[in-house]
């Protein structure tokens, strides 16, 4: 069967011209495929992780010169870093609508956040079965809710779980990272305060795509990361509430935590600092801060109308193709980020998306993506295949892939493949290896 006769394009003149609509480090990048040609790059992991925008790419270099020892140094350049450290604390702060009086303290990524903010939880958690494997396992006294067909429906069970035996903490996702559906954080924030529990939200996949506002949605804390908010150098951060963090154990014991220290005694600083122990990713923390103004500048509303617009592109087109199903976790869910975890019917996801770059130049993700409980109950194959889009995916990038995967689907790969313990590989693979000296 050809690939036209599975609806996965309509007439190229139909379909409206969608750039990207921010400059990212890898644009233009071209990639090697089997048979010695090169392709330009088509990226739709970005749920995985981000390329560094333009901008913060260029705003690290400019840093780099600069970089010195933060809160220790007497000279020009520490004192510089210190003020971009704690500059950037305010631009955190600001895009994310907290509290005056809400911390943010920088952690390497969202995981990290989230177990710091389990080490400081005084009582039990509830999360959903939904959840990433990073806000499943750090909480010490755990309850799962099991995700119902509906989002009210699922909304209901939590509350009858908080009614029947109360909790501190409510710790939800704010987008899934499976399948992109938005849950409303801000009437769960509401449901969570009516049963005497906190909110926190994993915001690892939301904030790069939509407006968080702490304060006006009842959040108490948030969690993210900046490799998928378009400033991969290693940082995240966690904002919220400051009773539960200067009242728990340092996160990391060491320099910079301390106000003082004897060999029988010592004095926790409180603050972020308690947190932030040893010398922090000073490049990490000005790339967010980049990042975020950066995103303010693009505007919510064009990143919302752009995002949106592909988004509905992919779900259409995927909607036409035969020989796949697309996962959904809630039949009422009508918010959703640029992600689409597909089933292939009849074949694996690890060969197609092997030979979706191997063949075509397209990187995508294959997997249950770190949250098993959910995929599990969700699908009805053991792998899925995802992908996801962001600021710098264009519908090009989203025709080349729905038009790729008509022809593995219904033809198969045009390359011979075997399966590795790393996965499926070409069985005689003809590209060169890159090696980034």
């Amino acid at each position: 069967m050809r690939a036209g006769a599975l609806g996965a394009s309509t007439d190229a003149a139909s379909r409206p011209a969608l750039g990207p609509l921010a400059a990212l480090a890898d644009a233009g990048l071209e990639v090697p495929v089997l048979g010695g040609r090169t392709v330009r790059h088509v990226n739709l992991d970005v749920a995985a992780s981000a390329p560094a925008l333009d901008a913060v790419a260029a705003h690290v270099a400019r840093v780099l010169p600069y970089y010195a020892s933060v809160h220790r140094g007497s000279g020009y350049p520490s004192q510089a870093t210190t003020t971009l450290v704690e500059d950037a604390r305010v631009t955190v702060a600001r895009h994310v609508g907290a509290r005056d009086d809400d911390l943010v303290v920088f952690t390497r990524n969202t995981t990290d956040a989230l177990n710091l903010l389990a080490a400081a939880v005084p009582g039990e958690t509830v999360v959903l079965d939904i959840e990433h494997h990073a806000n499943l396992l750090p909480w010490r006294e755990r309850r799962v809710v099991v995700g119902r067909a509906t989002i009210a429906e699922t909304l209901e069970a939590l509350d009858a779980e908080l009614a029947a035996r109360p909790a501190a903490l409510v710790s939800v996702t704010g987008a899934s990272n499976v399948t992109g559906e938005v849950l409303p954080v801000a009437a769960i924030a509401a449901l969570a305060h009516a049963r005497g529990a906190r909110l926190a939200v994993d915001a690892a996949q939301l904030l790069p795509h939509r407006r968080v506002d702490l304060a006006a949605s009842g959040i108490d804390y948030l969690a993210f990361s900046g490799h998928k908010a378009y400033a991969p150098y290693g940082s995240g951060a966690l904002v919220g509430r400051a009773d539960w963090l200067d009242a728990a154990p340092a996160h990391l014991a060491g320099g910079g935590a301390v106000e003082s220290v004897r060999l029988d005694a010592t004095a926790w600083k409180h603050g972020p600092e308690r947190h932030e122990a040893g010398t922090p990713n000073v490049l990490g923390i000005a790339a967010i801060a980049r990042a975020l103004d950066e995103l303010d500048r693009l505007g919510d509303d064009a990143r919302r109308t752009h995002e949106d617009a592909l988004t509905a592109r992919l779900h259409e087109g995927l909607a036409r193709q035969r020989g796949i199903r697309v996962i959904r976790g809630f039949d009422d869910a009508d918010d959703r980020l640029g992600i689409a975890t597909i089933e292939v019917e009849d074949g694996s996801v690890g060969l197609v998306a092997a030979a979706l770059a191997a063949e075509h130049g397209i990187s995508v993700r294959a997997g249950r993506f770190c949250a098993h409980p959910f995929f599990d109950r969700v699908a009805r194959r053991s792998n899925g295949l995802r992908a996801s889009l962001g600021a710098g995916s264009s519908a090009d990038d989203v025709d080349r892939f729905l038009d790729a995967l008509a022809r593995l689907v219904a033809d198969g790969p045009a390359h011979a493949y075997e399966r590795t313990p790393a996965g499926w590989c070409p069985a005689v693979d003809d590209r060169p290896r890159l090696v980034l000296d």
